[in-house]
């Protein structure tokens, strides 16, 4: 192994293993009395933690309106980065206790009390969608939702405030993870592209530093560094089109105009297009396309409609607060009109995404 390649790999390392450990907030069982953990569970480091869950936890942001970096932060410090006990055994990554409603499967542990419930979930992504369905449905978290999107700070002390742990620190630890790991990034608009940019350089700027001390020369090779970032991140940097070659700085794009409604930018597809021609020409997966516009595998588009080639917004930003439903219309066709997630838009009115509108029927745009 080359000189090179030693000092990547060690500054890899020693990066990764200075990060201090996090502890779940739940603690370990006495020991032989643990369960086994279930066949998904796998170590992670915080980064490697993070890259895993962030699309979920922006994903949850768009349909149900919790912050990106108050959904990781809850994992990261309920769960130890994944590696606590509730989510080695029970797939559960925020400690969520079983309560009167729970009809699931349950386990039992010592917390707060000795015979205290705690859900088990099938996978993790059950445990996300869940803590997500959690915050949005409970009363007491209601006016949580009140606040910016990007205002984790005070999200953070409303969870408090409400209870959701009872460690009189909770809020300043949230708060502290979420600024460590510049978590906030995944608030903002194209989070997962700022926040993974973020950490590639952060990546590289480690592995370039100098070896030897602040006065040495030597530096790890631009090509060992490249390779070391991405094995490191799981190719973090990888993101594909830069959406400022089309959207910015010229106004069509192989011969489609892109327009912009509520901060996101479409197309008009033309007779004959599907999602996967569409994907090629704008250099993205269809199935993403599919989840952007909030379509099934299978559904095409017929001409003339609208064909997001971003994520649409969770919410309405123009002065309209209301839209009173004419005949014809459905929920969805008003998502692509306002470029409004369907499903936030649905939760925003209390009603299913397939529930059938009434003339003059008032909806919440934001």
């Amino acid at each position: 192994m080359s000189q090179v390649v030693k000092i990547s790999i060690l500054m890899l390392a020693l990066f990764l293993s200075s990060i201090a450990s996090l502890r779940a907030q739940v603690a370990e069982p006495e020991k032989g009395k643990e369960l086994a953990p279930t066949e998904q569970w796998e170590k992670m480091t915080p980064e490697e933690y993070i890259y895993k869950w962030r699309t979920t936890a922006v994903e949850n942001m768009e349909i149900y309106g919790i912050p990106a970096s108050i959904t990781m932060a809850q994992a990261i410090l309920e769960s130890g980065f994944g590696n606590g006990y509730l989510a080695r055994v029970a797939n559960n990554h925020f400690c969520i206790k079983c309560k009167k409603s729970w009809t699931g499967k349950s386990i039992i542990h010592s917390d707060d009390n000795p015979d205290d419930c705690f859900r088990v979930y099938d996978t993790v992504e059950a445990s996300f969608q869940d803590h997500a369905e959690f915050l949005s449905e409970g009363k007491r978290y209601e006016f949580l939702f009140a606040y910016d999107i990007d205002d984790y700070k005070s999200w953070a002390k409303g969870l408090k405030t409400a209870g959701y742990a009872t460690a009189p620190d909770y809020a300043e630890r949230l708060i502290s993870l979420i600024e460590r790991y510049n978590l906030g990034l995944l608030d903002q608009k194209n989070g997962i592209a700022k926040y993974d940019e973020y950490m590639a350089k952060e990546f590289a700027a480690l592995v370039a530093s100098p070896v030897d001390g602040p006065n040495s020369e030597e530096v790890v090779e631009t090509e060992i560094v490249q390779t070391a970032v991405k094995d490191a991140t799981k190719a973090y940097a990888d993101r594909g089109i830069d959406p400022n070659n089309f959207r910015v700085t010229i106004n069509s794009h192989k011969g489609y105009n892109v327009y912009l409604t509520n901060g996101a930018h479409y197309v008009v597809a033309k007779q004959g297009d599907n999602y996967e021609h569409l994907g090629e020409l704008f250099d993205i997966a269809p199935a993403t396309l599919r989840k952007f516009n909030d379509v099934s595998k299978g559904v095409e588009p017929n001409e003339g409609d609208v064909v997001y080639i971003e994520r649409k917004a969770s919410r309405w930003s123009g002065s309209d607060m209301l839209h009173r439903v004419v005949e014809g219309e459905t929920l969805y066709q008003l998502s692509q009109l306002y470029g409004i997630r369907l499903q936030q838009l649905a939760k925003l009115n209390r009603i299913h995404p397939e529930d059938a509108l009434v003339v003059g029927q008032s909806l919440r745009l934001r």
